[in-house]
């Protein structure tokens, strides 16, 4: 059933009080196709969590939900089980299913808001593991021929944050399931970020995947808001990669820099840094601002516009190229 002139506020953690021409829900791949086939004069934009956009207009279009669910282990092997999941899963309740399960190599990304099928599209990561570590394939609808088509890892050309439905195949393609390869004779990965510290807290010295999943969540709990509470999509600006010779550059000026080598000629800084060294963690204007506790989360108090939100970032993108010669590249994706 599709709604007409549909409130999107509780379809986008950011809380941003926009509407959609038309809404409409699909739980499978034949719901799917029939609104496509009966609305393909209409712009389309699909939504699982809503937890990576930000709306800055009304969307004169039709706004998609994608609720198909399920979650099954579809093939194993001595050492990894292979999983299907709907892209409408919430992903972290995906991955508390595979800790439950004893499946590994997701445990990294727990807490992250938004859904399965979200989480290949951006190639999500935290804590030193990203999706194109446990990918293995996906489905998806192609909008203009109505087939549905099988990607494998090398053919979304992951990147960081980014993949071939961010760019080439972009508004092409439907997520429709998502398999990954999880590991049973589990290789924890606990040296990225504060993981180490926080299970040295709980005096766990042979930890398991539940243990990292736990300190993940109490880390992520403790620097970032609930979007239930305080409207936010996460990091909104991705951490920039330079090349060796800007960053020696930069240290000359700034030595206890924060950074992580990616190559012999590349550098990543985290953006959190250089936009807390700049002086926009914890400020706030009325409705809206930067998260007091992480300068990557811009948050709305409640009321702001997207409009208002977009704006502030661009201020904080100008800031540091001024302040730096770095530009930062905007994760959330802008409607």
């Amino acid at each position: 059933m599709i709604r007409e002139e549909a409130n999107l506020k509780a379809y986008n953690t950011f809380g941003v009080n926009v509407r959609a021409k038309k809404l409409a829900i699909f739980e499978n791949i034949e719901q799917l196709d029939q609104l496509i086939r009966e609305n393909n004069t209409e712009e389309m934009l699909v939504i699982g969590g809503g937890s990576n956009v930000l709306f800055t207009d009304h969307f004169s279009g039709l706004v998609l939900l994608n609720r198909i669910k399920g979650i099954a282990a579809v093939d194993e092997t001595e050492d990894f089980v292979y999983v299907r999941a709907g892209a409408g899963e919430i992903w972290h309740e995906f991955v508390l299913f595979c800790i439950e399960k004893g499946w590994g190599g997701v445990e990294n990304l727990s807490l992250i808001p938004g859904s399965v099928g979200a989480s290949p599209m951006q190639n999500i990561g935290a804590y030193g593991v990203e999706i194109k570590d446990v990918f293995d394939s996906l489905n998806a609808y192609e909008i203009g021929s109505g087939k549905v088509q099988r990607f494998t890892h090398s053919e979304c050309e992951f990147g960081y944050r980014e993949s071939v439905f961010k760019k080439k195949l972009k508004n092409k393609y439907i997520i429709t399931e998502v398999t990954f390869k999880l590991t049973k004779k589990h290789q924890l990965n606990t040296s990225y970020g504060a993981i180490e510290e926080e299970l040295s807290k709980q005096n766990i010295t042979t930890p398991g995947i539940k243990d990292v999943s736990d300190a993940v969540i109490k880390i992520r709990r403790s620097k970032l808001p609930d979007p239930l509470k305080i409207g936010n999509a996460g990091s909104f600006f991705k951490n920039p990669v330079i090349s060796r010779q800007q960053f020696e550059k930069i240290r000359n000026r700034y030595e206890n820099i924060p950074h992580y080598t990616v190559s012999d000629s590349e550098v990543k800084l985290p953006a959190g840094w250089l936009i807390d060294q700049a002086g926009w963690k914890g400020k706030r204007f009325d409705k809206y601002g930067v998260h007091v506790h992480q300068a990557l989360v811009l948050v709305n108090y409640g009321g702001a516009t997207g409009k208002e939100i977009f704006d502030l970032s661009e201020k904080i993108i100008k800031d540091i190229e001024h302040k730096y010669g770095i530009t930062l590249e905007r994760e959330v994706n802008i409607i």
